[in-house]
This record gives C-alpha cells, sequence and structure tokens, in this order.
C-alpha cells in the first residue's frame, strides 16, 4: 500500500504574493494573503480550485445569504470542509489527489508500445512534451519539479492540458463501450481548442475576500441550462472510474466541472507522470462555458473574446463591463464579473478586475505555445461599486469614450507613420505596428488614472493631454527627420491631434 504523504491541506504549495508558499488550511485562515502567485494559467487553475473548495463547502442560496455568509463565514465554512475532507487531499497514497492509479494497470496491459511515464516537460505550464517533441530553446528544456511543484502541474492540468499527442497511445478507454478516445486528445476545458480563452476575475482586498467575491448562488447555477446536475460533487469527493460513466457524466454537466475539469486522468510517479485523456467537455459553440470566459450569445454560434498577446487584457475592459451599458447594447458579457457586480454594487469598498490567460496555437492537431505565444494578463483597481454601478452615474459612458478615443489615436498614428515611410517610397508597416505597441504601452502607465478619473471632466482633458503626448513621442521614435528628405516627410505626416483635445477642452467650458 503507498503510503499516505504530502497533503495539500498542511503542506505549503500554493504561491502567494509577497509571502511565498502556503497550505490550503493558511489560505483559509490567514485573513492577510493578498494575492495568488505564479504565472497567469497557475493563477486561474488555483483560483478555480479554491472556488471549488469553497462552494463545496458553502454554497448560499442567494444575493442574500451571500453577503449574510461574508468572506470569515466562508474562510470558516473552508476549513470545517477541509477538516472534514483531509483524507482526500494527500498527493500521494491510496487515494490520491485528483489521480487515478487505475490508468497504470491499464496502460501496462494496453496494445502501446510506449508504457513508461511521460516526463513532466518545462513544468510553467502543462505542455508534457509529445513524442516528436524539438528543443529549441532553454525553456523547453525539462526540468525536475518538487512535491509543491507537481501539485500546482497536476491542478493546472486538469483544466488547461494542451491539446495533442502528449497523451500515451493505444490505451483502451476505462469505461466499456466508450467511443470518444482518439490519439490526439482535446484540449481542456479552459484553455479551448483555438487560441486561448480569456479568463476573468474580481479581486478583493484579500485572498480570502476574492474568493468570496467569486462565489457563485444556488440561483445563479439554476440559471445555466447546462448544468442539469447543479453543483455537482467535486472530484476529490467521487472520482469516476471512467471517461463516459455516470459520475463522469454528472461532473461534465455540473458546474462544478468548470473549476475542477478532470480533463486528463492522471498518475503521479517520482520522475514523471502517467497521463491519458479524460472527460471531454462541449465547446461555446455547444452553449457549453466557464463564467470566467467573456461571450457574446447573440451571435450563431456564439462568439468568444479570444487572448491576444498584441491586446493587454486591460484594453478589453469596458467589453469585460459592459454589463454597465445603460443602453442595454451588451454584447459581449463575463459572468463571473457580472454576477459578482451585482451583489456588490452598494460597497464603498474598491475592488479590482483581473483578467489573463495563455495563448496557444495549433498545428496538425497538436497544440503549443510557440512564435509570439505568451502568457497575458492585467490588473485593474475599479472606484468603489457604490460609485459607478448607480444609475446616475456616467462613468462607464466616459469610460467607453475615452478607449474609442484611444482607439481612434493608435490607428492614426499608424496612418501617420505609414504616410511618413510613403513619402520616402519605403514599406513602413514594420515600423507603424511598433510604433502603436509603443503607444500603447505608454498608455498602460496611465490607464489607471483613467479609470480612476472618467466621471471628472478635467481629469478627463488632462489625460488626453498626456495620450497625446504618448502618439507624439511613439512618432517621433519611429520617424526621424535628420536630413531634408526625412524632415519633408515628417512635416507632412505629423499627427493632428486638434480634434482630441479640443473635446474635452469644449465640456470643461
Amino acid at each position: 500500500m503507498t503510503e499516505n504523504r504530502f497533503n495539500l491541506i498542511d503542506e505549503p504549495w500554493i504561491p502567494v504574493v509577497d509571502v511565498g508558499r502556503v497550505s490550503l488550511k493558511e489560505i483559509f485562515s490567514n485573513h492577510n494573503l493578498k494575492a495568488l502567485g505564479g504565472n497567469p494559467v497557475q493563477k486561474i487553475a488555483l483560483t478555480k480550485l479554491l472556488l471549488a473548495i469553497a462552494q463545496s463547502a458553502h454554497t448560499p442560496e442567494d444575493d442574500q445569504a451571500w453577503l449574510n455568509l461574508g468572506a470569515e463565514g466562508l474562510a470558516k465554512a473552508c476549513l470545517d470542509y477541509l477538516d472534514q475532507w483531509h483524507d482526500r487531499f494527500y498527493l500521494y497514497g491510496e487515494k490520491p489527489f485528483l489521480q487515478m492509479p487505475v490508468i497504470v494497470e491499464q496502460i501496462q496491459k494496453s496494445k502501446s508500445k510506449d508504457k513508461s511515464e511521460r516526463s513532466y516537460g518545462m513544468g510553467f505550464y502543462p505542455d508534457l512534451a509529445s513524442e516528436n517533441n524539438t528543443i529549441l530553446s532553454q525553456y523547453q528544456i525539462e526540468k525536475s519539479l518538487n512535491d509543491a511543484e507537481k501539485a500546482i502541474f497536476l491542478v493546472t492540468l486538469m483544466n488547461f492540458a494542451l491539446g495533442g499527442k502528449r497523451i500515451i497511445k493505444d490505451v483502451p478507454a476505462l469505461t466499456e463501450g466508450y467511443s470518444g478516445k482518439s490519439n490526439s486528445a482535446k484540449s481542456g476545458p479552459s484553455l479551448g481548442n483555438y487560441v486561448g480563452y480569456l479568463h476573468s476575475y474580481l479581486v478583493g482586498s484579500a485572498l480570502q475576500e476574492t474568493i468570496w467575491l467569486n462565489l457563485v448562488t444556488g440561483g445563479e447555477i439554476l440559471k445555466h441550462k447546462s448544468w442539469t446536475s447543479g453543483l455537482g460533487k467535486a472530484p476529490w469527493e467521487l472520482m469516476p472510474k471512467g471517461e463516459g460513466d455516470n459520475v463522469a457524466e454528472l461532473l461534465k454537466n455540473a458546474y462544478m466541472g468548470t473549476l475542477v475539469a478532470l480533463s486528463r486522468f492522471v498518475y503521479l510517479e517520482e520522475n514523471g507522470v502517467y497521463y491519458l485523456e479524460g472527460i471531454q467537455y462541449p465547446s461555446h459553440k455547444d452553449g457549453w462555458f466557464e463564467l470566467s470566459v467573456s461571450l457574446n450569445s447573440n451571435t450563431s454560434p456564439p462568439k468568444m473574446l479570444w487572448l491576444d498577446t498584441e491586446k493587454k487584457p486591460w484594453r478589453e475592459l469596458t467589453t469585460l463591463l459592459a454589463f454597465f451599458d445603460s443602453r442595454g447594447n451588451t454584447g459581449f458579457s463575463c459572468l463571473q464579473l457580472q454576477y459578482g457586480f451585482n451583489r456588490v454594487s452598494r460597497s464603498e469598498n474598491s475592488i479590482g478586475v483581473w483578467s489573463g490567460g495563455l495563448k496557444v496555437r495549433g498545428t496538425l492537431g497538436d497544440q503549443s505555445v510557440k512564435q509570439d505565444d505568451d502568457f497575458v494578463e492585467s490588473f485593474v483597481m475599479l472606484p468603489p461599486p457604490n460609485q459607478i454601478t448607480g444609475s446616475d452615474s456616467l462613468w462607464f459612458e466616459h469610460l467607453q469614450t475615452e478607449m474609442t478615443e484611444l482607439d481612434g489615436l493608435s490607428k492614426s498614428l499608424y496612418d501617420c507613420v505609414m504616410s511618413y515611410y510613403k513619402h520616402q517610397l519605403v514599406d513602413g508597416s514594420n515600423q507603424a505596428a511598433q510604433a502603436k505597441n509603443l503607444f500603447w504601452q505608454l498608455c498602460e502607465s496611465r490607464f489607471q488614472d483613467l479609470v480612476n478619473g472618467a466621471e471628472d471632466a478635467q481629469q478627463r482633458y488632462a489625460l488626453r493631454k498626456a495620450f497625446a503626448g504618448f502618439v507624439n513621442q511613439a512618432f517621433e521614435n519611429y520617424c526621424p527627420k535628420e536630413t531634408a528628405r526625412q524632415l519633408d516627410a515628417w512635416a507632412q505626416a505629423r499627427p493632428n491631434l486638434s480634434k482630441y483635445l479640443a473635446q474635452p477642452n469644449k465640456e470643461v467650458a
């Protein structure tokens, strides 16, 4: 019998900003912990795990029950829950956390030519090496993981496994008669089969408050037709025995399946991991989606807000908060944010919005992270909800206007740089793209000021002068005027920002 060891409730393994690694028990007992650490995918996966524990410990019936519970009440309920299920959180043992020891026997008796465990790959995202993997840089070199890193890898793998041929092939399904297995596994539901979903969560002043803010009520769960199983049971309480048994089907059709998906069946070894495709989930096109993604359900099929490494998530803030639009022209909707703001509309405490994910690409049925693919994330602190959610508040409308104007400045800058090089009979598309990128980098340094002062006309005008300065700075950086020919092109192509600067000025007057 395998010895029970490394219990996730007691052992430090979760990265926390300014603290280091902490245990699950400390997450719910130390109210001074501020925020999760790690890369964006790890933050999302760990947030989902903490929410799964919280929802299992106490799912309030409605908004009033949620308010009565509070962050402290939820933390206490979670500690009681973890104490009750302590024996199910061992990383190694008779019932290892989120693992299926039976797959080792299934692999050994299969026709697979490769029956050995897979290596852990790079470790910082759930990308096990495929059979024909080629190492192109030091970032792809495999590393040895300690138990804390293996725990994070395991949790991340459940929802963010990259699709493709990393699984051990030619292994029969654990569920008799199941026909969904293939040699190329589907990606985890939180990653998506395309370029990668953008996920967003509310952020409070401390980690316990963040968990509480993102907790959903029983009434909200009932609104979703795809969650016919309701909340569902956490997998550590009841693990499926195969890909398509009753337990797997219940998890697929439950809210819990969006938090801990079991998209891979896994068994950890000292130097590697046994790894099979697990539960397969529908996509957003089928009406199945997670609350933390942004979806436009008014189109057919529904349109998803994808990750873009060239466009940081803060630039999508007005899209993510489209439910603020008093005109009812919502378009995209992030229900994770909408449900939370509906409950805290009268709060006097500032609340933040965090968004992030991992950009990937697919080639011949295999997902990978290459070229300009990368992690993306942004954090924006919003004014207190009671100041921006009222019917008489124009904060969102002003923010929308200013973001539309910034987009216009970006396009104008691009055209000006292109014109500068066109006057010299040179292709300037590369310089124009770099100028736009520099402009948005400069804007990011003042975006929080814009969010804070969107309702103040004087502040908006002052910021317009700053943003106009960024346009000129980017133009000057990529359009030199050292020669007579350059000076002539510079003078003809220079941005004209008088209209942009005059509009707020009239309002101030």
